[in-house]
């Protein structure tokens, strides 16, 4: 992914986002690409750096969704980034969030509340996944001890969609 607003230029971006579709051409294995906006913390040598603002972060996402193919999703932080206002730039995945843990990289930026993603989401519907996407468990994309976890958290969830 690219942590945006760190002082890089337009050039870097579309650079480092054409080569993750080069790698993903090669070898097929990039499930998603993390766009996430830098966001300054007291305390560090950059706690006055301004990041990136809506608009910049908008055609970023535009530009990956140009860049990438189609079945590389495009992730964004929602306790980071206006993701309400940014699904319809090109974004398709919230990433993940966890209602146990902090954001332990930005504390100061807590987890939306599991209800409020709906609201954030609009509507583009929201669905439970696993870290590792259904097209690499179709591949075997991982190690033969994972097969009863993943097959147990794929009824899981399956079941969970089912229950209204």
């Amino acid at each position: 992914g690219l942590l945006l607003g760190i002082g890089e230029s337009s050039e870097d971006r579309e650079e480092s986002l054409g080569v993750i579709r080069d790698l993903h051409r090669t070898y097929g294995h990039i499930q998603e690409v993390i766009l996430q906006n830098f966001c300054a913390q007291e305390g560090t040598p950059m706690a006055g750096a301004p990041g990136i603002g809506f608009d910049e972060m908008c055609g970023v996402i535009r530009m990956a969704r140009d860049i990438l193919p189609a079945d590389v999703a495009i992730q964004i932080p929602p306790n980071l980034a206006e993701a309400h206002r940014l699904i319809p730039c090109g974004v398709d995945d919230l990433g993940g969030i966890s209602p146990l843990t902090i954001d332990y990289v930005n504390p100061g930026h807590p987890w939306p509340e599991l209800d409020r993603l709906q609201d954030i989401a609009g509507d583009s519907p929201l669905r439970e996944r696993l870290c590792i996407y259904p097209q690499f468990i179709a591949k075997g994309w991982y190690h033969p001890r994972l097969e009863p976890l993943i097959r147990r958290l794929e009824q899981h969830i399956a079941g969970a969609r089912k229950t209204p």
